[in-house]
């Protein structure tokens, strides 16, 4: 028995923020000096880097478990199904509800029970709950929805990944135009083909890694706030991914007992884009191969990077023809792979 995704949604924000609105920006860098290079120039650099243009915020009236819900509701509908037979919830993020107003996380109840309580499911017996596992969170809840399915343990599973990155974030540092917000969620179901999930890897680095994405001070002393925000040393996660997620990546596919010209589609968590660039092209060098055209699905350039809503959002419109010129048949041999915070990295072997 196989295990397969049988409905997607996804929620994009409404409020649009492009490069140019942070002209006014003033940033600091790490040692608290502040950044004299032109703001144009930072913002240029950034988008040569990463490949963001723009990014989508949360409206205020809306928290990370409000996003959730949103995708949620579109991907029951999607898979056509009575929303009180779900078994499992499970909500992938990383600061739970961060309120526009306050920069304190709130995660009591878990924003899995609260995602249910918005979906209105009266079913004591479907179980929700959060997993915190970096930006490969939704990759890994997944997995064990997966290891749910295939046990006999449960017969459908909802996995969310939602974030409200532009919430914890240090306004003074540059890396803050990185992030943004979404959410995308997933119905699984078992297959009674051989569609679905075929094969999985997953592994936690934490030994020099594990301060690599961390919580720490604004880069501008003078700011008067004594808040931590999101941090991230960029060339040590840079490294790091391209070291292991390639790795981990073949190893995933070599179990699945595919080949790699089998692939069709790698939806890799749009951290940066040229990192992500450089991955695939390591992991096909792994093989001895140069990468495919129109291989990697990318959104980054519209929608930032949104933590553990990149991968489902990107997958939900590849799947819905919504990001030409990419497209999926039934067959097809696809790839999740993601990395983030812990240091975490998993993948996904999946037959569309």
């Amino acid at each position: 028995m196989n295990v397969k995704i049988t409905g997607t949604g996804s929620y994009i924000p409404k409020v649009l923020k492009k490069n140019n609105d942070f002209s006014n920006h003033t940033f600091y860098n790490v040692d608290g000096s502040k950044v004299e290079s032109e703001i144009s120039s930072v913002i240029n650099k950034l988008k040569e880097i990463t490949g963001v243009k723009e990014r989508r915020y949360a409206n205020d009236n809306l928290n990370s478990s409000d996003l959730g819900y949103l995708a949620a509701e579109k991907a029951i509908k999607d898979a056509n199904i009575d929303k009180e037979t779900i078994d499992y919830i499970i909500v992938a993020h990383n600061f739970g509800d961060v309120k526009p107003t306050s920069d304190q996380s709130d995660m009591l109840p878990c924003l899995a029970a609260r995602v249910k309580h918005l979906l209105k499911i009266k079913n004591p017996k479907c179980v929700a709950y959060d997993i915190l596992f970096g930006c490969p969170g939704w990759v890994e809840g997944v997995i064990q929805a997966n290891s749910f399915i295939k046990s006999g343990i449960a017969k459908k599973c909802l996995v969310i990944g939602s974030e409200t990155l532009s919430r914890v974030v240090d306004k003074f540092d540059r890396d803050s135009m990185i992030y943004a917000d979404g959410a995308g969620a997933t119905i699984l179901e078992s297959s009674k083909n051989n569609l679905g999930i075929i094969a999985h890897e997953s592994a936690s680095y934490t030994t020099d890694e594990i301060y690599y994405l961390f919580f720490g001070e604004s880069y501008n002393a003078n700011s008067g706030n004594d808040s931590r925000f999101i941090k991230m040393h960029g060339r040590k996660i840079y490294e790091f991914a391209l070291t292991n997620v390639p790795a981990a990546m073949k190893s995933c596919l070599d179990k699945s007992n595919y080949k790699i010209e089998d692939l069709k589609k790698i939806f890799i968590h749009q951290a940066n884009e040229k990192m992500d660039e450089a991955i695939i092209k390591r992991f096909y060098r792994l093989y001895k191969l140069q990468v495919p055209e129109n291989i990697m699905p990318m959104n980054i350039h519209k929608l930032g990077n949104s933590s553990v809503a990149t991968v489902p959002t990107l997958f939900d419109l590849v799947r819905k023809d919504k990001l030409k010129p990419h497209n999926l048949s039934k067959g097809d041999i696809i790839m999740f792979a993601s990395v983030g915070a812990g240091m975490h990295i998993n993948a996904i072997v999946y037959q569309y």
